[in-house]
């Protein structure tokens, strides 16, 4: 799919300077009807929200309600299990040993280690539509609205629903975001609260423009707490620059509008966020997060950290991840190679080559007498925004597309300034610009069409627009096997010794004693027995999980085939 977009981006460039007034009456007539929707500003919102739901939902049948597969998704899936059961925590199990897996805590409660924010949306859904599903539809809607009401206080309407059809068509129905249970919505909804509250408090015409900033820093901490740290530096400095500065508003102006409501939104945000952090890890100052990280990681998640000592694993499939992979992750993140690396996850999912096009026509279409001086204060600010966000970024040993969620708008933005700057260069760079919104619109045509146009996609968990999800190992499968049969079941799970550790079958529900399927990992003959015991009233399974495909059987015929082999051992010696 990007070397396709390479190529119709090529075509573009080669129309611009042979045609470049190919298609002027039509494009006139389209961009009359987009300015008059643009300029009802609301309406522009409710009018991205819907079209990002009502897309998602029309491409139902190419795109089903995805099944978790990786790590992460079952992690966000335990904290909304738990808060919909009415609970912040669970109590540890006493067989939690066996249970034992990743992302997940078990000391001192039995727990995600991920922030609640987007465990509260899986919530929501599972209790308002009966499946998390609906929250991550509902979220997208959400995104792609929130970033057209941000970019509105940055640009003209045009521009800032212009930016909208940009996020529908890039994150709002293909990737990652909107196909697993993984989060990166939620953050960016954030995101483009803040940002688009930042203009709006500079004028302090309405308070709920404060309201709206304060909320979006209360689900940053709630979703992605170190990037949305970062992200809102910057921002909080401009904010008091532009309120207490010499062109700042009198006190008796800037207190009751701006102060005083974003105050009381932070303080509220920080009480609630104490008071789980509290409940879940005994500290309100320690989150989940850091716990797992002391129990399991050696490698170090900022740059500046050392490599730990090797903790004692209570299973090797703990220590394969922990030890082996993340060290591998860690020397690659921290060679030159993987600043590369990381530039290109970040490239491939947020902009790809059309996106990346009018940033490189900068150089082309700036006047020649162009200084920094000529640059508007509003792009000023969010070019700091950005590159302290990025190098916030750097700062971290891993990276993921999600991580840089909070700054969706900002990058969106920067595109439409550069989009707006190549516009002016006569009448190819009119036809380029026009020439972006047709190739985000034939992309995501060829993207939706690519099962029987036959083209490729790359298979990749945290995949992009232009990818596919990484294939389900089974577990689902099994999962739905053993619900439609009576009764309740434990699957003893059994690993070979070069088991991929990211194809994870260990996972419960908050209430383990009460779930139909409760998975446990297999140990030695003596704690195995002790699960059994424990778990006597229940259909016990055994699984090869590394079999092609897996293999269930029942517990029992593993029992009799160790007896057998046993005595026939015997009487052989």
């Amino acid at each position: 799919m990007l070397r396709i977009e390479i190529g119709l981006v090529t075509l573009a460039l080669v129309v611009a300077f042979l045609r470049p007034s190919w298609g002027s009456c039509l494009f006139d007539n389209l961009e009359c009807i987009f300015a008059r929707l643009a300029q009802r500003r609301t309406l522009a919102v409710v009018v991205v929200g819907l079209a990002a739901l009502a897309l998602r939902a029309a491409l139902l049948p190419i795109l089903p309600v995805p099944q978790p597969i990786v790590h992460d998704e079952f992690g966000y899936l335990l904290a909304a299990d738990t808060f919909t059961h009415g609970r912040i925590a669970n109590p540890t199990h006493p067989m939690w040993i066996h249970f034992e897996t990743f992302h997940v805590m078990f000391h001192p409660t039995y727990a995600s280690i991920y922030p609640p924010a987007q465990g509260l949306l899986l919530a929501a859904g599972k209790i308002l539509a009966g499946n998390p599903f609906a929250a991550v539809w509902l979220s997208i809607g959400l995104m792609c609205a929130s970033i057209t009401w941000m970019l509105q206080g940055w640009m003209p309407p045009e521009w800032a629903l212009f930016g909208g059809v940009i996020a529908i068509l890039r994150y709002g129905v293909f990737g990652y975001w909107a196909n697993s249970y993984w989060g990166g919505a939620v953050a960016a909804i954030a995101g483009a609260l803040v940002l688009g509250a930042l203009p709006r408090m500079q004028n302090l015409k309405r308070r709920r423009d404060a309201i709206a900033m304060g909320v979006g820093l209360a689900i940053l901490a709630n979703s992605r707490p170190y990037e949305g740290l970062i992200f809102s530096i910057p921002i909080f400095v401009i904010l008091v620059m532009s309120l207490f500065g010499k062109q700042g508003s009198p006190l008796r102006v800037s207190l009751p509008r701006g102060v005083l409501p974003l105050a009381a939104v932070l303080v509220l945000s920080a009480s609630s966020t104490g008071y789980y952090l509290w409940r879940v890890t005994g500290s309100p100052f320690r989150m989940p997060y850091q716990i797992e990280r002391r129990n399991y990681a050696v490698a170090p998640y900022m740059i500046w950290q050392h490599v730990r000592p090797e903790p004692v694993y209570h299973h090797a499939e703990m220590r394969k991840m922990f030890v082996e992979e993340e060290m591998v992750g860690l020397t690659v993140f921290r060679s030159p190679i993987g600043l590369l690396l990381r530039l290109y996850l970040a490239w491939s999912f947020y902009l790809g080559p059309v996106l990346t096009l009018p940033m490189l026509m900068l150089a082309v279409t700036l006047p020649r007498d162009f200084s920094c001086h000529d640059v508007s204060r509003p792009t000023v600010n969010l070019l700091v925004i950005f590159a302290i966000s990025f190098l916030g970024s750097v700062l971290v040993n891993f990276y993921s597309p999600h991580y840089s969620a909070p700054d969706t708008g900002l990058l969106i933005a920067m595109v439409l300034i550069s989009t707006e700057q190549l516009r002016k260069w006569a009448k190819p760079g009119l036809w380029l610009t026009r020439s972006i919104a047709l190739i985000c619109i034939l992309s995501f045509a060829l993207r939706a069409a690519a099962g029987p146009l036959r083209i490729p996609l790359h298979e990749y968990s945290a995949f992009a627009w232009h990818e596919k999800a990484a294939t389900s190992f089974g577990r689902y499968e099994i999962q739905r096997q053993l619900s439609h049969r009576s009764g309740k079941h434990l699957v003893i799970v059994h690993y070979k010794p070069d088991h991929e550790p990211f194809a994870e079958w260990v996972y419960n529900d908050a209430d383990i004693d009460h779930s139909n399927v409760v998975w446990a990992r297999e140990m030695d003959p003596v704690q195995n027995q002790q699960l059994l015991d424990y778990y006597c009233d229940r259909h016990a399974w055994l699984l090869e999980a590394d079999e092609k495909p897996p293999r269930l059987l029942p517990y029992a015929d593993k029992m009799t085939a160790v007896s057998v082999n046993g005595t026939s051992n015997s009487a052989s010696q």
